[in-house]
């Protein structure tokens, strides 16, 4: 089996961060997003990933080849053209493998050793308050009959959570081919519903398996309650002498923390230095410095330097606050 990872997308709804670093790239709890995607992949036991990247591509491919231990290919996806084309492009690097799909800005938890464990094709989902949000799914005895695509009308409230274990690949990529070929597209782009739509139609069986967490990173507010959920998750106790800490927090070993009062739900990376500070709901990035400040719900990019004030702030890599 390989594993598939689209990572092509810009990220327009977290910048200013994803001016200068790509999206998945971007921290939470301690890691970047691709990395708790990518330890997932590993502990599955699957060694070799197929990369779909885009946008400043070149510096997920050096992370991923200076942190990981696999056998990674990437394709290149130059026009975003939706999730289906995308996996399209993985085609000639995955042949005729079972392929367990994973999206770039997402992180599931639940039991996925379960879903590959079931054989044959399997969609994981998750039930949703508002489903016209959402790629849908309608089932029958277990089994998929359709997929429709954010709906006006929704049918069920059972969402595609964004993790596929496809073991017909060639079908699936047949079903793609078709798509672009046609020019058939759903919401301006090609749809990977669409594909597993008509693999459905022929016959095809996909089951639907239900995860417990499904954990969206594409927004400053969805990435921070992230951090939240995942804090509460992995994060053990944490001291640090001189301050007053509220786990579940996570400070880097190299972060330096003076006279302040951290969390709950805080992350704190590797080179940054917080004083007099009392920081609470946020993410803090590499070699920032936050000074005299109160932050709550705030996202603080690489280098950036906060001084002085009581806000919520969004504040991109290499800027600097001074309210003092």
């Amino acid at each position: 089996m390989k594993a598939i990872i689209p990572v092509a997308g810009e990220g327009t709804r977290l910048r200013p961060h994803t001016h200068t670093t790509p999206k998945p790239l971007l921290r939470v709890a301690g890691k970047p997003i691709l990395g708790h995607i990518l330890d997932d992949i590993v502990q599955l036991g699957i060694g070799e990933v197929v990369l779909i990247v885009g946008y400043r591509g070149s510096e997920i491919v050096d992370y991923v080849r200076s942190n990981y231990d696999l056998k990674v290919s990437f394709a290149e996806q130059t026009e975003r053209l939706g999730l289906g084309h995308a996996v399209f492009l993985s085609r000639e690097h995955v042949g005729d493998h079972p392929i367990f799909i994973m999206l770039g800005d997402t992180i599931f938890r639940g039991d996925l050793k379960g879903m590959l464990s079931t054989g044959g094709n399997v969609i994981g989902v998750k039930r949703v308050e508002d489903p016209r949000r959402f790629g849908i799914v309608e089932i029958e005895n277990d089994r998929i009959v359709s997929l429709v695509e954010k709906p006006d009308s929704p049918k069920s409230n059972l969402a595609v959570a964004g993790v596929y274990v496809i073991r017909d690949s060639s079908s699936l990529f047949d079903a793609l081919q078709e798509l672009i070929t046609s020019g058939e597209r759903t919401k301006g782009e090609f749809q990977l519903t669409d594909a597993l739509n008509r693999m459905i139609n022929r016959g095809a069986e996909i089951r639907a398996f239900e995860v417990e967490g499904w954990y969206d990173c594409g927004k400053p507010e969805t990435l921070l309650e992230t951090n939240r959920v995942l804090l509460e998750i992995y994060s053990p106790k944490t001291e640090v002498a001189g301050n007053i800490i509220i786990d579940p927090v996570h400070i880097a070993e190299d972060a330096e923390v003076f006279s302040s009062i951290v969390g709950p739900h805080v992350s704190i990376a590797g080179g940054s230095v917080v004083r007099k500070s009392i920081v609470r709901n946020s993410i803090i990035g590499e070699n920032a410095i936050v000074e005299d400040a109160l932050l709550e719900s705030s996202l603080i990019g690489d280098n950036a330097v906060v001084r002085g004030m009581f806000k919520r702030l969004n504040v991109g890599d290499s800027s600097e606050i001074d309210f003092s």
